[in-house]
């Protein structure tokens, strides 16, 4: 009996705390947001460039996104501290003998540092168009949106400058009003249509890879008003890509000595990650790995801390992996794999730029060989860049980096003995 009096009293009294928590809560609702001690949202402009003015409603994200700019750590393969690959791989002089980054090739810094890294390049001179500035400040969706993109793109790089202040932020990938992932990049729109596909109806978790598809692609400019332009209408794997830079006949320079018509592959993370990779076929997104969600007291929240998993593999693959230790070291296994390719397929390119050179020097060269030596030293380079400038060291879909590779080498390998075989008497 005395228990069951206990009881009813216990229940009584959960009861009436129950009533009053709930009115209190009540209470606390109905105020105004300044008495609450929580700050009334500010009003953000749209494609507003001023990261700073969304961190007062957004302080975890924007605090972590400061972070960008000094989170200068090397990694095994890369990471964001920079430092010089020309430096680090010499042969990069010869394979890109002849245009800028046989002058300047340095690794990138964190998203903050990106205007100011690309105005200290000694790959900008005085004809450089403003194209260059497309993925380096939050200034340009209003830029794109008032001026145009032609205009954009056919603008002096120089005359660009005054209108461009502020480095890579939110105003990239979010929208003001609502926060949603954007494309807000024209060429990532256009590219998109070209293959039937409408981004706003893509889910939450696609959007958080396709935007960072407004940057980390290949591209190139098009066009004497160079046109920023993504190679996607036939597809976005590299095969596809090399079949629509042959359809066009673009080149970016001439290799000099060996006369190649040759092409630079740009940062294509997104094409190489999403072309069947491992994690991307589980449905993992590109934010999962470089920005993971982690907690401030009660608040869970995407860190903005956007930089390589390996770095902070707890966070980064812990989600998922239980054992992080195995996975980091398997991530070592791999990339090294990836790494010793590459240097193998660098090999064969030097090679094979040497005989083509020496071909060339010959006026009784066969023209029909030699024209066939440059169409493959063409594709194995590019084939070569495409993993050499995708930054993961082929993690992102290993499977895809080595078959490039192997393709890479091959090729530079027919194009040796063909231009060899052009100068047999």
């Amino acid at each position: 009996m005395k228990q069951s009096t206990t009881t009813w009293i216990l229940t009584a009294v959960i009861i009436v705390l129950a009533v009053a928590l709930a009115g209190v809560l009540v209470f606390v609702k109905n105020q105004p947001a300044q008495v609450r001690g929580i700050p009334a949202l500010t009003v953000i402009q749209a494609m507003e460039p001023d990261s700073s003015k969304w961190g007062v409603n957004f302080p975890n994200q924007y605090s972590t996104f400061k972070l960008t700019e000094g989170n200068n750590t090397r990694s095994t393969y890369g990471g964001s501290n920079q430092f010089s690959h020309l430096e680090e791989d010499p042969r990069l002089t010869i394979l890109f003998a002849g245009m800028a980054f046989s002058k300047d090739y340095n690794e990138d810094r964190g998203h903050m540092n990106a205007l100011a890294d690309v105005r200290a390049t000694k790959r900008i001179n005085e004809k450089t168009p403003g194209t260059c500035y497309s993925c380096k400040s939050s200034d340009n969706p209003a830029l794109w949106t008032s001026m145009g993109m032609v205009e954009f793109d056919k603008t002096l790089f120089s005359d660009l400058s005054q209108h461009i202040s502020n480095p890579i932020g939110c105003a990239n990938c979010h929208e003001a009003e609502t926060m949603r992932l954007v494309v807000t990049n024209p060429a990532l729109d256009e590219a998109l249509k070209a293959q039937g596909k409408d981004w706003t109806t893509f889910t939450r978790q696609e959007m958080r890879t396709v935007v960072c598809a407004n940057c980390h692609v290949e591209y190139y400019f098009a066009g004497e008003g160079k046109y920023l332009t993504f190679p996607w209408s036939k597809g976005t794997n590299v095969d596809q890509i090399d079949a629509y830079y042959d359809e066009t006949g673009f080149k970016d320079w001439e290799y000099p000595e060996a006369l190649t018509p040759m092409i630079k592959m740009q940062h294509p993370e997104y094409e190489m990650f999403t072309a069947g990779s491992t994690h991307y076929n589980a449905g993992v997104a590109c934010a999962d790995c470089h920005m993971p969600y982690t907690r401030d007291g009660s608040a869970k929240f995407s860190t903005h801390d956007v930089k390589s998993p390996l770095i902070n593999p707890d966070a980064a693959c812990g989600a998922c992996h239980t054992d992080v230790k195995y996975v980091t070291d398997r991530v070592g296994i791999i990339q090294k794999q990836v790494a010793d390719t590459m240097s193998a397929t660098e090999d064969a390119l030097v090679a094979a730029i040497e005989a083509i050179k020496a071909a060339s020097a010959d006026s009784n060269a066969d023209q029909t060989l030699l024209n066939e030596a440059r169409t493959l030293h063409r594709k194995a380079q590019l084939r070569w860049d495409f993993v050499a400038a995708e930054n993961s060291m082929g993690f992102h879909n290993p499977e895809e980096a080595l078959r490039i590779l192997a393709a890479a080498t091959d090729m530079a390998r027919q194009a040796q003995i063909i231009a060899m075989t052009a100068t047999a008497k």
